[in-house]
């Protein structure tokens, strides 16, 4: 598998627009346009007129824009003030039609959803999320370091399978599993959590689970990720009774020092980064006890993993769109299309570099 866009996506690609296409298929958008017009003759009767894909199309650009803004926290008049220098908010549709569409936005049949959600809670968009999720596998090849994480999106409505995650920015929210090469942010795959099975029992070994999932057919990649199983990168948690005490205690231990265990498969590293504190990563890629030449003398497998690490969080944090926070699906379906950052922008800019340098 050579990392970069798939043969397919090449042979797609002209522009940013035909990109962004070959991740939402018209099939997507027929879905929408549908739901949408169904949802809105509901609400608004024989007032209501028609959308199509021009006006859908217009909508997401515009979630993409205020992303590239960074105007999460902007209300929409102030994105549609006529004082401000976006015009091209107001330019491309009314604030009244941007309200409108943001309200009866859907990506289902609401009349037929009560039964749908009795098997599955992520009913009101499981359609348009599977066929979207499908896409980005298809059309570009991950570098050989993949990062396995959650992601909360922020949503703060009803919604049965809801997170409270405080060490997250936003706290409340959906929270997907992402499978994101740690080169270039791009996210191979995603699944979004939906709490307990619908027959109430709990789910255990988790990550065991999540994780070959995440990760099906990737073939000699370097995977990281936290406290799973089937990583080649992770952290332990310290609690874990299984690990020797030289690498849980902390006591007597000088900063920046390392303490190494290994196995037949695996290396266990115990790095102190200051006084009482250390962590915990277990890898299968690296053999030795090597340490960096930096002045905190940190492993090799611990600067592997943080970085990985850190290039998926700064993706994560840096764009926000002004996404619709009062319904599950809108919020997701948003979300989907709203980073600029990732699926659309990736295999455009490399099919570029392909071209000019033959």
């Amino acid at each position: 598998m050579t990392p970069g866009p798939t043969r397919y996506a090449i042979s797609q690609v002209d522009d940013i627009k035909s990109c962004f296409e070959l991740f939402l298929k018209e099939t997507i958008e027929t879905t929408v346009i549908n739901m949408t017009n169904l949802e809105g003759r509901r609400v608004y009767k024989d007032n209501w007129n028609e959308v199509d894909r021009t006006d859908i199309q217009a909508y997401m650009g515009l979630l993409i824009l205020a992303g590239v803004y960074r105007s999460r926290n902007k209300s929409t008049t102030r994105l549609w003030d006529a004082e401000s220098d976006r015009a091209i908010f107001h330019a491309t549709m009314s604030l009244q039609t941007f309200q409108v569409l943001s309200q009866v936005i859907r990506f289902d049949n609401r009349d037929t959803r009560p039964g749908r959600r009795q098997q599955d809670k992520l009913a009101a968009i499981r359609e348009v999320w599977h066929k979207w999720v499908e896409r980005p596998p298809l059309i570009y090849n991950p570098s050989p370091d993949i990062t396995v994480d959650e992601r909360l999106i922020a949503f703060k409505g009803c919604c049965t399978f809801k997170q409270y995650m405080p060490s997250k920015p936003s706290k409340y929210g959906i929270k997907i599993w992402a499978a994101c090469d740690a080169r270039t942010c791009y996210a191979w795959n995603m699944q979004v959590y939906t709490g307990k099975p619908v027959d109430g029992v709990p789910e255990r070994n988790q990550g065991k689970r999540v994780v070959p999932e995440m990760t099906a057919g990737l073939q000699e990649h370097n995977i990281a990720c936290d406290n799973f199983r089937r990583c080649s990168k992770k952290t332990v948690r310290r609690n874990r009774s299984e690990l020797p005490p030289a690498l849980r205690t902390t006591k007597d231990r000088d900063c920046f020092s390392s303490n190494f265990a290994f196995t037949d498969t695996h290396t266990l590293v115990s790095y102190c980064p200051k006084k009482k504190k250390n962590v915990l990563p277990m890898t299968t890629l690296y053999r030795d006890a090597a340490l960096s030449t930096r002045e905190d003398k940190k492993p090799n497998a611990v600067l592997d993993y943080s970085r990985n690490k850190e290039e998926l969080k700064n993706m994560i944090n840096y764009f926000h769109s002004p996404a619709p926070e009062s319904q599950m699906a809108e919020a997701l379906g948003s979300h989907s299309v709203s980073d600029p950052r990732g699926a659309h922008f990736v295999p455009f800019k490399e099919k570029e570099f392909i071209l000019n340098n033959p």
